[in-house]
């Protein structure tokens, strides 16, 4: 076992993660939530995939889009949370270094396929409602395909660099990493050497993914919102703003926690370390858990589906 304080490190081939730091006498208790939100996230994704893999009127590309989402979860949540368990239960903390940078490649990589999904069902949505007769015509199965393989491409190629420059580094100061996973920056800060590189690079990814996307949503729904109060009545209005009502709730669930993360970050200086670690694996864990359940209830066609079967199970 290593010696968690030691400060002149130079075998690179092993690092702890400390779980939380400060509150490992309450890892147990800390756990339970952590846990109750990966099963959910599993049962509720793997419900979602079956659904809409088994039922032929849902292959649309609303529930394509939807079934990318819930591959994505699952591989994101799957990325984090076991390991973060093993912490909390076991005080399993020793993680190998190339499965280090796999588990902080996987995050970081669907992190940002996640967020060009939600970007394609805003354009899906924009397109149902601001040009409806057209829908069929414009997101067809090989327009839907296109778009999965350009999200895919597209989170794989921004954060291949990412292993890449943290391999390189020298680490000789410790091999102790002050968080529940392997994050990309809190690597990549133990290394003794000028790490400007990483630094800037992830920052530009974070600000370029977060800022496109967010201003392509909001672009879309200011498209939206404008057909949608330009309808003559108001059970028109109403009836066109649920069939998106739950796309928002996801991206709200999706962004919110990201922004209050980097806020905290960006001026949360005096607040504890233990807090910090909190709301970044919160950040993680939540949306995984929120997008089944928010589909699955405020999604009519999922919604019918799902009774229809239980009660034929019945």
């Amino acid at each position: 076992m290593s010696d968690y304080n030691t400060t002149d490190f130079i075998n690179t081939s092993t690092f702890i993660l400390l779980g939380i730091p400060g509150l490992e006498m309450a890892h147990v208790w800390i756990s339970i939530p952590f846990c109750t939100m990966y099963i959910i996230a599993i049962l509720g994704n793997v419900t979602i995939l079956f659904i809409v893999k088994m039922e032929p009127s849902l292959h649309g590309p609303m529930y394509y889009f939807l079934w990318m989402l819930a591959v994505s979860d699952l591989v994101l949540s799957t990325a984090v949370l076991p390991k973060m368990l093993a912490i909390f239960w076991f005080i399993s903390r020793e993680i190998n270094f190339s499965a280090c940078l796999t588990q902080m490649y996987f995050i970081h990589c669907f992190s940002v396929m996640e967020s060009g999904i939600l970007v394609a069902m805003a354009f899906d949505r924009y397109v149902a409602i601001c040009d409806p007769l057209r829908h069929s015509t414009i997101l067809t199965n090989t327009m839907v395909t296109k778009i999965g393989l350009a999200v895919v491409l597209r989170g794989g190629t921004l954060i291949l660099p990412y292993p890449f420059l943290a391999r390189r580094w020298p680490y000789c100061r410790t091999n102790i990493i002050p968080h529940s996973y392997c994050e990309h920056i809190a690597l990549v800060k133990l290394a003794c050497a000028d790490i400007h590189v990483s630094s800037y690079y992830s920052l530009s990814v974070a600000f370029l993914v977060t800022g496109l996307d967010v201003f392509f949503i909001t672009v879309s729904y200011i498209q939206i919102l404008r057909a949608i109060f330009s309808l003559p009545t108001r059970d028109a209005r109403v009836k066109t703003f649920v069939t998106c009502g739950s796309h928002i709730f996801v991206i709200l669930a999706s962004y919110t926690p990201a922004l209050f993360s980097f806020l905290m970050h960006k001026f949360g200086h005096n607040v504890a370390l233990h807090f910090h670690i909190i709301i970044a694996n919160v950040y993680l864990a939540v949306p995984p858990m929120v997008h089944p359940i928010i589909y699955g209830m405020r999604t009519k066609e999922i919604w019918d589906t799902l009774c229809h079967k239980y009660k034929g199970k019945g």
